[in-house]
């Protein structure tokens, strides 16, 4: 099994930034993508950065120039930088992996509890 936690959400003002990062452990033979998710309230779960394995990233367009997604394959950890946060990013952040568990294994997605991050105005 592989566990992923996320750290680093809270609240912050308008214009502030935060942190996130998401540790994996357990059974990973080779990690693949990891990316950032974020659900506001009422709302559906949606996609917010991706970075695959050679550091490829993309973003949503809502947070394109203004977050960056990064990792450390040695830690199989990634981050999430939020700069100019709106009140629109308030959401709880979730983080998911793409996990190959052994040399044979088909690739499972993983996902962590997720870190709260509210913005206020």
């Amino acid at each position: 099994q592989v566990q992923l936690v996320e750290s680093g959400g809270g609240l912050v003002q308008a214009g502030g930034s935060l942190r996130l990062s998401c540790a994996a452990t357990g059974a990973i033979f080779r990690m693949n993508a990891m990316s950032w998710y974020r659900q506001a309230p009422g709302k559906q779960r949606e996609l917010v950065a991706t970075i695959t394995s050679t550091n490829s990233t993309n973003y949503a367009v809502s947070v394109k120039g203004r977050f960056t997604i990064s990792r450390d394959s040695a830690k199989n950890t990634a981050y999430l930088q939020m700069n100019s946060l709106k009140p629109e990013d308030t959401g709880v952040y979730y983080c998911s992996a793409d996990v190959r568990t052994t040399s044979v294994s088909y690739v499972y997605v993983f996902w962590g509890p997720g870190t709260q991050v509210t913005v206020s105005s």
